[in-house]
């Protein structure tokens, strides 16, 4: 199933005129790789709320770069060709449209400035996270790209693991490089961010960047990462235990997956996000170690790896159905080692659908 790129202008289209607004100029090209399915690396988006049924006042520009590419990726739009992409779109406004909302949120003072000045009579407002909005909800499209995703990811994992590429000796470098190997090997176009390998005690740091630490006997070994399927990502972590597991690993090991479980099964339409936080937050808070879950819960996951919503303690709205999520609980002992459970899932009515499917049951390679 192709993604039905017009039926996302509509939806912005009626958020527009709820906002009093006769068009929206997109310029963040994650947005307009959204909306129109266009990949280049330099384009603009004129999205108006008075186009008849073919979509005539809705133009797309790019530069001659992209001439080809844009009439394959975007046929059912019209395209015009400027290097200057969004001040091209303005200079050409027409009377009709006048009031035009843009991407306060990515664009900036100097190019707002810049477009006020041509002269084209357009008033400009502030209108940011609008496209965003919209791609908070994940149609069955995207939800495939982001299942593939996932499971190029769940099977690098698991060839890793059977390969023996988890072993004392080897480095965490070694280790980062060879499971992004596996994820390509495995259909992913790339990957989703630079994999986190984390060893001994460097897995109680949350983001720690691979070094050349050799792996030891007793570490706690932390892989966080992700591919990248048709733009979407995933995200997912897992923690192993080298050699034999001590009572303490074991112990952490186990609270971190009970406040993950929570966390998972708190993912329901219409829960707030911060609610979600609190249920799996609360599982560690009680075992003493609430000083010790040093971030939020989770974050969504799509054309980007971080994206809305936000699920933490300070976090705002609630969940909505087609939402995808990750829930990523972890408990960090400095000098000593850490633990981070994290799985990608959707917002489902009855329960949340898990994308990522590595077993979570504590394993000693």
């Amino acid at each position: 199933m192709a993604a039905d790129h017009a039926s996302r202008r509509a939806a912005l289209r009626a958020t527009l005129t709820d906002r009093g607004l006769d068009a929206l100029l997109v310029t963040d090209l994650l947005n307009i790789r959204y909306l129109t399915g266009f990949t280049g690396s330099n384009a603009a988006l004129l999205v108006t709320t008075d186009d008849d049924a073919d979509e005539s006042r809705t133009v797309v520009c790019t530069d001659g770069r992209y001439v080809t590419q844009i009439a394959e990726q975007v046929p059912d739009l019209r395209a015009v060709v400027a290097r200057a992409a969004a001040a091209h779109l303005v200079e050409s406004a027409g009377p009709q449209t006048t009031a035009w909302g843009f991407e306060s949120h990515v664009v900036t003072v100097d190019e707002h400035a810049r477009w006020s000045g041509l002269g084209s009579g357009v008033t400009f407002t502030a209108a940011p996270g609008l496209v965003e909005q919209l791609r908070t909800v994940k149609d069955e499209h995207e939800i495939g790209l982001l299942r593939a995703a996932c499971t190029a990811a769940d099977r690098a994992l698991a060839d890793l693991v059977a390969a023996g590429g988890l072993r004392p000796g080897r480095t965490e470098k070694e280790v980062g490089r060879d499971l992004e190997s596996r994820m390509l090997d495995h259909g992913a176009d790339g990957i989703s961010f630079e994999t986190i390998v984390a060893a001994g005690a460097n897995s109680a740091i949350p983001h720690h960047r691979p070094t050349s630490t050799v792996l030891a006997s007793g570490d706690f070994v932390k892989l966080d990462f992700g591919a990248q399927v048709g733009g979407y990502h995933s995200d997912m972590t897992r923690t192993y235990v080298l050699g034999r597991a001590a009572d303490w690993q074991r112990e952490l090991y186990d609270l971190v997956l009970r406040a993950q479980q929570a966390g998972c099964e708190a993912l329901a339409p219409g829960v707030d996000c911060a609610a979600v936080d609190a249920v799996s937050r609360s599982v560690i808070t009680d075992a003493g170690y609430g000083e010790l879950f040093l971030h939020g819960l989770g974050h969504g996951v799509g054309l980007e790896i971080h994206e809305a919503p936000g699920i933490g303690a300070a976090a705002t709205g609630t969940l909505v159905a087609g939402a995808t999520v990750t829930v990523e609980p972890g408990v960090y002992f400095s000098g000593r080692g850490g633990v981070r459970i994290e799985d990608t899932l959707v917002v489902r009515e009855q329960a949340p659908e898990l994308l990522t499917l590595t077993d979570k049951t504590l394993t000693v390679v």
